[in-house]
């Protein structure tokens, strides 16, 4: 299982439009070939920032299946005009502790 992470910092004052847009995009992403789970969570110190963890089979369902697929476009539409920064997004392998 690969372990996606990515920052997100919302434009200030838009956060609740952004919520929306998500609750509509998490259909998108939990749809895919590969997708096994994710959460977005808030930042309580910094109102305008999220950060998602989606869990993925294989590095390849998600660089390669996802980010090549017609719903991508789709999830990019709903999504990317929020952020400022663009997020960097980073994957993770799991290496000990409790995972749930």
């Amino acid at each position: 299982m690969i372990l996606e992470v990515a920052v997100l910092d919302v434009k200030a004052t838009m956060e609740k439009e952004f919520e929306a847009s998500f609750f509509q995009a998490q259909n998108i992403i939990s749809s895919m070939k590969g997708y096994i789970s994710h959460q977005l969570h808030k930042c309580i110190e910094s109102n305008s920032r999220y950060i998602l963890l989606v869990n993925w089979e294989t590095l390849e369902d998600h660089v390669d299946g996802f980010r090549n697929s017609s719903e991508y476009q789709q999830w990019k539409k709903l999504l990317h005009h929020f952020y400022e920064p663009f997020p960097e997004v980073e994957h993770y392998q799991y290496i000990a502790g409790n995972p749930s």
